[in-house]
């Protein structure tokens, strides 16, 4: 009888075990954290991911909402809303990896909020006014408010894979594949007629822009002509050497280069081969003129920033713009000393629609033309807080000017684009807590400090 009785108790006694293995998983504090991988998943899919244990935060319907809102900006902004205990160390980092997708992310964990993204898609600065301005705010308004200013700034377009699966495997109707074809016809017309339409306002613009640029190189070119026709130098005179003459050989090839790179441009991007050409042979004059005194031969820096005709630096100089932040620029011998007296160094203006202005507040269309001569690494520290370096820091700038001036422009990814870990670590370094964890800046050389 003993063990007819316990037979029959072992199905109870499983039905416990089960209810207590079901109440244990479920129970706050000693739930499994939905994995990274899991998170990355969905996020491939659309983008709005809600936690399970975060659904108290942001209703189906409104995460609905917000997807969709994002789906027809067609920009590739990531959304999570995560419980508050979910582990931060490199959460940002190893999400990006895990989607493989460049983009702008934004994390909602608890009551506290960051975001993190691709510098192609938005610059750290503009990351970190938008993150700010949306602290205190409930989930629901938080969430909204980020994404309505988010999609208005950031570049980059919507991640293919959020354009929906093959389907269920239900039929379709003959009818209803002839009214899509239809449909995609007409929409592909206009799709076409608009495209054409910004392709040519584009061409315009660009040929407005070249216009304008054409008019400053041709003063640099000039400038450096008669700065080799004030050097009076012949090969054949008594004292000249074959160092003198590879100099004065260069600083020629240079003017022509110039010359002719300026003839053949056709976009505004095409000028910095032009001034870079100009930014050489200046060089070679200075050690041409070198040389022949008999001084020592110069050190080859950049070009002075008030004015590149204005020859080679030879210091750096603190200066400080109006209302910006002050920043050692080099300068050429004679604006040091202005500068050292209190004065103003003699800047580079040029024409504008509101009168003549100096080159760095004068527009988008210069930053190839300052490249030629400050490229590198050099320029976004020079320009940084004026209208052209904050043009030039925006992700649409690269597609009509060009990259490769430094920080300013991206890599060879868009936003959206898929680009797996081939992405900068120190974009999405640091969190809310600092250290390498949620919110605060770690990595990134300081481009994300802050947090909470």
């Amino acid at each position: 009888m003993k063990a007819v009785s316990r037979t029959r108790s072992l199905p109870a006694l499983l039905l416990a075990v089960l209810a207590l293995a079901l109440a244990t998983l479920f129970a706050p504090g000693a739930r499994a954290d939905t994995s990274v991988s899991t998170i990355a998943q969905a996020l491939r899919q659309g983008p709005v991911y809600v936690d399970p244990a975060a659904r108290d935060q942001l209703s189906a319907a409104d995460a609905d909402t917000l997807a969709e809102h994002i789906k027809d900006a067609d920009k590739p902004l990531f959304i999570a809303v995560l419980p508050a205990g979910y582990p931060t160390v490199d959460l940002f980092t190893d999400l990006r990896a895990a989607t493989g997708v460049t983009g702008l992310y934004g994390i909602r964990l608890g009551d506290r909020f960051d975001a993190r993204a691709d510098a192609s898609v938005m610059s750290a600065t503009a990351r970190r006014n938008l993150v700010n301005s949306v602290q205190g705010e409930d989930t629901k308004a938080q969430l909204t408010d980020f994404t309505d200013r988010a999609l208005a700034t950031m570049g980059g377009h919507a991640p293919q894979s959020w354009g929906g699966s093959a389907g269920d495997g239900g039929g379709v109707s003959g009818t209803a594949l002839i009214t899509t074809a239809a449909v995609l016809v007409a929409c592909g017309a206009g799709a076409y007629a608009l495209v054409r339409r910004n392709r040519k306002r584009h061409e315009e613009e660009q040929r407005a822009a070249l216009d304008r640029l054409r008019v400053v190189v041709d003063e640099d070119i000039t400038a450096f002509g008669e700065e080799l026709d004030r050097l009076d130098f012949h090969p054949s005179e008594p004292g000249a050497d074959d160092a003198m003459r590879a100099d004065y050989e260069r600083a020629l090839d240079a003017y022509e280069t110039a010359k002719q790179r300026m003839a053949a441009a056709e976009k505004p991007e095409d000028v910095r081969g032009v001034t870079e050409a100009l930014e050489d042979g200046r060089f070679s004059v200075a050690q041409l003129a070198a040389r022949r005194t008999g001084g020592p031969l110069p050190e080859r820096r950049p070009p002075c920033f008030f004015d590149p005709r204005h020859g080679p630096s030879v210091s750096d100089a603190t200066w400080t713009p109006p209302g910006g932040a002050p920043r050692e620029v080099p300068v050429c011998a004679a604006d040091a000393t202005r500068l050292a007296d209190g004065r103003d160094p003699v800047i580079r203006e040029v024409d504008t629609d509101h009168g003549r202005r100096p080159y760095w507040d004068a527009g988008p269309a210069y930053g190839p033309w300052a490249g030629g001569y400050f490229g590198g690494g050099l320029l976004p520290g020079l320009l940084v807080g004026t209208l052209l370096g904050s043009a030039m820091a925006t992700p649409a700038y690269a597609a009509d000017y060009g990259t490769g001036y430094g920080d300013f422009g991206g890599g060879g990814y868009e936003g959206g684009d898929v680009s797996g870990t081939d992405f900068d670590p120190g974009d999405f370094g640091g969190g809310f807590d600092g250290g390498g964890d949620f919110g605060g800046d770690g990595g990134g050389g300081g481009d994300f400090g802050g947090g909470f």
